[in-house]
């Protein structure tokens, strides 16, 4: 039996490789792209470390080139469902009582595979299968999860080392115990490394877990759960079982051993889950725990003092990297009249050197949308504010389906604040701007902050520290993640937690400490080493 006091180091995030011509990184990765193109495979479920093939198929194909089919996956019926469900029960006893230290080096083995072996891989198929750049893959489905899973072992091991004082005569403990049931993680398109992190946060937590991914993402999270059973996850702790979530979702959430969701997706979707837990209650064994981020309409607010290149630099990496088709895309800007033509310049000459095409030219900043209801989804937007009178389209715009779902990183100028587009998600590469006097300072900000019903991220820029001070306190609680002249993406595990509130989620921060306590369940122990021989106290006798 060990009884050693182990200690796991504290992180560093891991660095985006250059993949510049010649470098051995680029030729090993079109390797890769060029053998997964070559092949269709054929995706099953996995419960209980079985692959399970039910024959209800549907299909993975390249978003930038969506005649071609990568693989078909195989989707859940009641059945499967049912035996992921009692699969994640039945492991639970035995994943639980595994020692803290055996659970985590599962998910710390996983990380210098993703470092080694699987990097190619997992970066291959989320270029092909979700139409992520090179940088925006790597940056992703290699570094971010092989952070996730690195800091998240290290926060386990900081929250079960707090522990209560003790008094003479007495030992006092906190035990960290997972949940009493399975969690369930729904996990979105958009991000492999939030397809990776939803089901093994809780995991590392010593809970087991049913795993739905989206549709659009199956590719490459069938290639993450590939990597984790190489890296030992033992069977039916993790459960991967694609299929519609109109079904799924109801039935998982049904079972008395639903303990929790951790969910990334849309806010309408995680409103529906919330409802069909409350529906429930009664049925649970505990009160399950709802961990959620869904949607943003991410802003960017410039002051005066503003330097007028970095906000159009914000404006662009914030607004247009993978196609916008992140919760944290900048999507409305509010700037003062007196660096809007100057700003404008720099938009326009940027975006015209902006390339769009196909991800596996390394020279392209943007590759296609999801999928075809991405595309016509954005396509109504666009074309609402060409039609419209109170906005107009300057720059991009442009939609061709033709070979794959592109559409140009697209500038919106409106004169209504509350036009449809500075209100509503799009989640596409869309921007709408709207200038306001620079003597509205105050009034706009009132706007930024009213606007919308989501908080997640936002930017303000100013050289003036009173003003910056002024903006941070007004819009506190406007986003979750407030960034300071910097673009509205990016943040890091560890260093930025990231989450938001109002219509944006719980704000329970992923790559955070918080996070994963969500997925523990404290008892705390009292040993009293002299019991008292007499009820009686002293203030009780007469006088």
């Amino acid at each position: 039996m060990s009884n050693a006091v182990t200690t796991i180091q504290c992180p560093e995030n891991e660095a985006v490789l250059s993949y510049l011509p010649g470098s051995p990184e680029k030729d090993s990765l079109k390797k890769t792209i060029a053998e997964m193109k070559s092949v269709c495979i054929d995706i099953p479920l996995i419960i209980n470390g079985r692959e399970i093939r039910t024959g209800q198929t549907g299909t993975c194909t390249i978003p930038h080139n969506h005649a071609h089919v990568l693989a078909t996956y195989h989707m859940a019926g009641p059945e499967e469902v049912r035996m992921a469900v009692d699969a994640a029960v039945n492991a639970q006893k035995e994943w639980a009582a595994l020692s803290w230290e055996h659970r985590l080096a599962i998910f710390l083995k996983a990380a210098e595979l993703i470092k080694g072996p699987w990097r190619d891989t997992l970066n291959a198929a989320t270029m092909l299968g979700q139409s992520k750049t090179v940088y925006e893959a790597d940056a992703d489905s290699a570094c971010e999860l092989m952070d996730f899973f690195r800091y998240n072992a290290w926060f386990v091991r900081r929250i079960i080392e707090e522990q209560p004082g003790c008094a003479p005569g007495m030992l006092n403990r906190i035990e960290y115990r997972p949940l009493e049931g399975f969690v369930f993680a729904v996990t979105p398109f958009n991000f492999t490394a939030i397809g990776g992190n939803l089901p093994t946060s809780p995991a590392m937590a010593g809970n087991t877990v049913v795993w739905k991914p989206a549709s659009t993402a199956v590719f490459s999270n069938y290639f993450v759960m590939q990597m984790l059973r190489e890296a030992g996850l033992p069977d039916g702790v993790i459960n991967f079982i694609p299929g519609p979530g109109s079904m799924v979702g109801p039935m998982v959430m049904a079972d008395q051993m639903f303990a929790g969701v951790h969910f990334t997706g849309s806010t309408a979707t995680f409103n529906t889950l919330w409802r069909t837990i409350g529906k429930n209650l009664e049925t649970y064994r505990s009160y399950p725990r709802i961990v959620g981020e869904t949607g943003g309409k991410d802003f960017l607010f410039a002051h005066a003092s503003a330097d007028p290149e970095r906000v159009a630099q914000a404006i662009i990496g914030g607004g247009y990297s993978y196609q916008g088709q992140k919760c944290s895309a900048t999507s409305r800007v509010y700037l003062p009249e007196s660096l809007w033509p100057g700003i404008r310049s720099r938009l326009e000459s940027e975006l015209a050197d902006l390339k769009t095409g196909d991800v596996e030219d390394f020279t392209s900043y943007m590759g296609a949308v999801i999928d075809a209801a991405a595309f016509n989804s954005i396509k109504s937007a666009i074309e609402y504010a060409r039609s419209s009178g109170w906005a107009e389209v300057i720059l991009g715009g442009h939609c061709d389906d033709a070979t794959g779902y592109f559409i140009t990183p697209t500038v919106i100028l409106t004169t209504d604040p509350h036009f449809k587009t500075m209100e509503e998600e799009i989640f596409g590469p869309v921007v709408t701007v709207y200038v306001y006097r620079d003597d509205e300072f105050e009034a706009t900000l009132d706007l930024c902050e009213s606007t919308s019903a989501y908080a997640l991220t936002g930017a303000v820029f100013a050289r003036d520290r009173q003003v910056i001070a002024r903006m941070e306190q007004h819009l506190s609680y406007a986003a979750g993640n407030l960034y300071i002249n910097d673009k509205t993406t990016g943040a890091f595990v560890g260093l930025q937690p990231f989450g938001g509130a109002r219509g944006s989620g719980t704000n329970e921060k992923v790559g955070s400490k918080q996070n994963i306590s969500r997925w523990m369940s404290p008892r705390t122990i009292k040993e009293n080493f002299a019991p008292s021989l007499e009820w009686r106290i002293e203030l009780m006798q007469q006088s």
